[in-house]
């Protein structure tokens, strides 16, 4: 469960002293998207009643919310910031559930986000042209 009285930017140094993986703004971006997750799902009508998200739920609102934020530049921002694949966000949400910044229950574990979706496709398709129906080319004379 989320503790108020601990500051998240010291919680975030006392992380990176021990998994430098990943930059700083990951576990800001990270925060943010779950509170994003949340309350998409509960607009759906989708969150279970103890409010908990399981890893594809949020992997799902962090995608939705990274795009929205970051548009075609978000595969970019997120690269930068260390996280390559979902696994990577699995990563960064059990350093906080360590540092007991977010909770989880028994059956969570890292592993929920293997797999997860291809960033390319994710992150990059949204935002590449569809490819044009094969045309005539003109002929020049």
């Amino acid at each position: 469960m989320n503790d108020p009285n601990r500051d998240f930017n010291e919680v975030i140094r006392m992380i990176r002293k021990e998994d430098s993986r990943y930059e700083r703004g990951a576990y800001y971006f990270l925060r943010q998207a779950l509170d994003y997750s949340l309350k998409h799902l509960q607009r759906e009508g989708k969150l279970r009643e103890n409010q908990h998200l399981s890893g594809q739920q949020l992997l799902e609102g962090i995608r939705l919310f990274a795009i929205e934020q970051y548009g075609p530049m978000a595969l970019s921002v997120l690269t930068h910031w260390g996280i390559k694949d979902c696994r990577d966000f699995g990563n960064v949400v059990f350093n906080l559930v360590e540092c007991r910044v977010l909770g989880k229950t028994d059956q969570d574990s890292p592993e929920d986000f293997a797999g997860g979706y291809d960033f390319a496709d994710a992150f990059d398709r949204p935002f590449r042209p569809e490819k044009a129906a094969k045309m005539k080319r003109p002929v020049f004379r």
